[in-house]
């Protein structure tokens, strides 16, 4: 009970739309997958696995949120709406994490054992953001919405972009956080169609000289 107290408190702090511990506890799916994921985990780690499969499904069903009866997560976590997470087996979660909905923790498929992320403590990954491999997340960094994170992040941090750069460590911007833009991103199409007008322009001009050359 009093790990369900601090959970439901986290969530009075971080959502200012919760009115009550009551509204909560009743209606926040974020609290009920992971109360559904202590007991699948708990399940999983005596080897009770496909009743900790079980439950987990339903858990997905009625939430929307899917987590691996594997995985590990801290203490204090906040799940802010939650649709659409996902967090596979080998995922650690520190205490005071927050997660938005649409984030993926998950791996590469090129990986054996520990295949998915850890993050610290104080980790916030915002929504949409995927975060795959097994690496660290370092104690209160944040990732920003639709990142796509596939190395280590260190401590302090912030990371964005597709794939993910750090641009701030500890409040301070890091040496190339200019080149990051989010919002005017180069098109690789447009630039490949760029490249070949400008080759094509530069094989009508030999054509051209040629035929001058041999007219003369």
């Amino acid at each position: 009970m009093t790990r369900l107290g601090e959970t439901l408190r986290a969530y009075q702090q971080r959502d200012p739309a919760a009115r009550s511990r009551l509204e909560i506890l009743l209606l926040y799916p974020g609290v009920h997958a992971t109360l559904y994921h202590r007991l699948a985990h708990f399940l999983h780690c005596h080897g009770l696995k496909f009743l900790a499969r079980w439950v987990s499904q339903w858990s997905r069903f009625w939430t929307g949120i899917e987590i691996h009866p594997g995985a590990r997560i801290g203490r204090r976590l906040v799940i802010d709406h939650g649709m659409g997470i996902v967090i596979g087996e080998t995922a650690e979660i520190g205490d005071d994490c927050l997660l938005y909905h649409g984030v993926t923790l998950g791996g590469t498929g090129k990986d054996q054992g520990k295949r998915h992320p850890t993050l610290g403590n104080n980790v916030m990954v915002a929504a949409g953001a995927k975060v795959l491999g097994p690496f660290t997340v370092g104690d209160d960094s944040r990732i920003a919405a639709g990142a796509v994170v596939l190395t280590a992040v260190p401590p302090g941090s912030t990371a964005v972009g597709v794939p993910a750069r750090v641009v701030r460590i500890a409040g301070e911007k890091v040496d190339y956080a200019d080149q990051v833009d989010q919002i005017h991103v180069t098109d690789p199409v447009q630039k490949e169609l760029q490249i070949l007008g400008s080759r094509l322009e530069l094989l009508e001009k030999m054509l051209d000289k040629q035929i001058r050359s041999e007219q003369k």
